[in-house]
């Protein structure tokens, strides 16, 4: 699995963040894990095909993913997780990767990006097996974590 690639997606996500949220995440520690279904998170999967093939898959508790689309919507507080807010949450996703593909396209590698797709965690493990991620954490101070996953063969 190559780091590289993370990178562009944890650059897009710190920019896209400061820029619809106004905070300035900080970034916890890359590692390899394997992927584990977590019950209580909203997931925000993304396709790639080109130079590199697989997903990138962003995962927020729930109640983070609500004050993240509280914040996107100007202060509305959502309290559950409604359709509105699965829209929002997947533009966010789209945002993040669509940046990324811009500066992975910009390094020299083509590659594709599919709608985003907000899905449990059981989906993603139905659909891909057990599997290893490059995870890197964003720490937003008073909202909580983004974990980002990047999946590719």
């Amino acid at each position: 699995m190559k780091a590289e690639v993370i990178n562009p997606f944890l650059e897009s996500a710190r920019s896209v963040i400061e820029q619809v949220i106004q905070i300035s995440p900080s970034t916890g520690s890359m590692g390899v894990k394997e992927v584990v279904p977590l019950r209580d998170h909203i997931w925000i999967q993304v396709g790639m095909t080109g130079h590199f093939s697989g997903m990138v898959v962003f995962g927020l508790q729930e109640n983070v993913a609500l004050r993240i689309v509280s914040a996107m919507m100007g202060g509305f507080v959502l309290t559950e997780m409604n359709e509105m807010g699965q829209s929002a949450i997947s533009e966010l996703g789209n945002m993040i990767s669509g940046n990324a593909s811009t500066i992975l396209s910009n390094q020299g590698f083509a590659v594709d990006i599919t709608p985003p797709r907000v899905i449990t965690m059981d989906v993603i493990h139905a659909e891909t097996g057990p599997r290893k991620a490059l995870c890197i954490p964003l720490l937003m101070d008073g909202i909580g974590e983004l974990d980002i996953q990047v999946m590719i063969s």
